[in-house]
């Protein structure tokens, strides 16, 4: 048996139709990040298929892939809203730094944030 060498891709696209099956490309994907408790993988320059079958939703993920521990995120990679910074640099008075670095330590949480920078 050949398995599926010769089959026509217009063919199986009509197979999967009629067994309930969607597949779609997602859109302007940049970057998809799978995160463990003690790491996360990170694939970049990232094609993302998504594959529905009767409502059940899986994706096929192809690209770049990186592994990283958590906390070794680069600095580059988590960026928040500009309002949420100038409005801790506003009711802290600090720089755009420490409240980016408040930020993070936050989770993004911008009233945490200021809190944390005004009690320590």
């Amino acid at each position: 048996m050949s398995g599926m060498r010769g089959v026509n891709p217009r063919q199986m696209q009509q197979t999967m139709k009629k067994m309930g099956i969607k597949q779609t490309n997602v859109n302007n994907v940049t970057e998809v990040i799978i995160r463990m408790t003690d790491k996360e993988i990170v694939i970049t320059n990232a094609e993302v298929v998504c594959v529905d079958m009767q409502g059940s939703r899986s994706y096929q993920i192809s690209g770049d892939e990186e592994t990283r521990e958590l906390g070794t995120t680069a600095a580059a990679t988590v960026s928040f809203p500009a309002g949420d910074i100038e409005l801790v640099m506003s009711q802290t008075g600090c720089n755009k730094e420490k409240a980016v670095k408040a930020l993070e330590d936050a989770n993004g949480q911008p009233a945490e944030a200021i809190l944390k920078i005004m009690t320590s």
